[in-house]
């Protein structure tokens, strides 16, 4: 089998798993399980069905950095719980889905699946870090679009996106991205910082939306080619368009370090993350098999190990 690292986006899937399996399945003792059935059969899935050899479940160490809130205050802001000073904020999860992620973390060690975090990153900075710096193919399974910044058909990363379900994923390359929204991979960030997202709080640049974002970074290339221009009294930049970037000058001179994931982080290589996918054995595969009894996470936990007794 040809080596291709998976990497994924580990809370959106395991949201996915809780908001897309009844929660009605619960363990013995009235404990929710849907959101851990719900991810190991996404793994035992997308393992099989993309021939991942490698895999790296990346995790938010903090999903809401202080050093992105201290550029843009308003990121993330409607999701917080509890602030904590000092330490990540607490984001607003429901209480059956908190309750499963210590079960999550658990499952995951006992099947040997690597998961990797950065103190003060997100999930999205990992996933940029592995994917700009691997040497074999690359799939990021999100259902975040801010990850499309990453897809590369030259290094051979691309998008496996989860949005309308696992049920109609899509494989995202350069034109897919192209025939979305008539930028570029590479031009995706600074598409979006234009375009602003109500989702992660960034307010964007007021009266320019997807299609203008598009259309202007057509012609300048880059962020910093439009606002060149914009600083340009002979360039041909439209006087309204000149307006809204002035009166948005404060926030684009931030938002770029925000939305752009973060490339060079400084972690565990594949061999130190041991993200060779491999059979469980000994007492992991009975532990496993005992808790899939206990929990009742019925045929989950055997479809992953029969997706990982298929590896070498």
């Amino acid at each position: 089998m040809p080596q291709r690292l998976m990497l994924l986006d580990t809370a959106s899937l395991y949201f996915r798993a809780f908001f897309g399996v009844p929660d009605s399945i619960r363990s013995a003792d009235g404990t929710p399980v849907n959101a851990v059935r719900g991810l190991l059969d996404m793994i035992a899935r997308l393992a099989t069905d993309y021939e991942a050899t490698h895999l790296v479940a990346c995790w938010d160490e903090d999903w809401r950095p202080q050093w992105r809130v201290d550029l843009i205050p308003t990121y993330k802001s409607h999701r917080v719980a509890e602030e904590v000073p000092g330490a990540p904020d607490v984001e607003v999860v429901p209480d059956a889905l908190q309750l499963q992620v210590p079960m999550i973390r658990r499952m995951l060690g006992l099947a040997g699946i690597a998961v990797v975090g950065a103190a003060a990153h997100e999930a999205d900075d990992v996933i940029g870090s592995y994917a700009s710096h691997a040497d074999l193919p690359v799939d990021v399974v999100t259902g975040d679009r801010d990850l499309f910044q990453v897809v590369d058909d030259a290094r051979q990363v691309r998008v496996i996106y989860t949005a309308r379900g696992m049920r109609n994923l899509e494989i995202v390359t350069d034109a897919v991205v192209v025939g979305k929204y008539r930028v570029l991979p590479e031009q995706y960030a600074d598409f979006a910082t234009l375009r602003g997202d109500a989702s992660d709080g960034l307010p964007g640049v007021a009266g320019i939306g997807e299609k203008t974002a598009a259309l202007l970074l057509a012609e300048y290339g880059t962020l910093d080619g439009l606002l060149a221009a914009a600083a340009d009294p002979g360039s041909g930049l439209s006087a309204p368009v000149r307006s809204k970037l002035a009166a948005s000058a404060d926030y684009l001179e931030v938002a770029p370090v925000v939305v752009k994931v973060v490339r060079d982080l400084a972690l565990p290589t594949l061999e130190e993350a041991r993200a060779l996918l491999r059979p469980v054995v000994g007492d992991s595969r009975v532990e496993l098999e005992r808790l899939a009894t206990e929990w009742n996470l019925g045929g989950s936990v055997k479809r992953l190990l029969d997706a990982l007794d298929l590896r070498p």
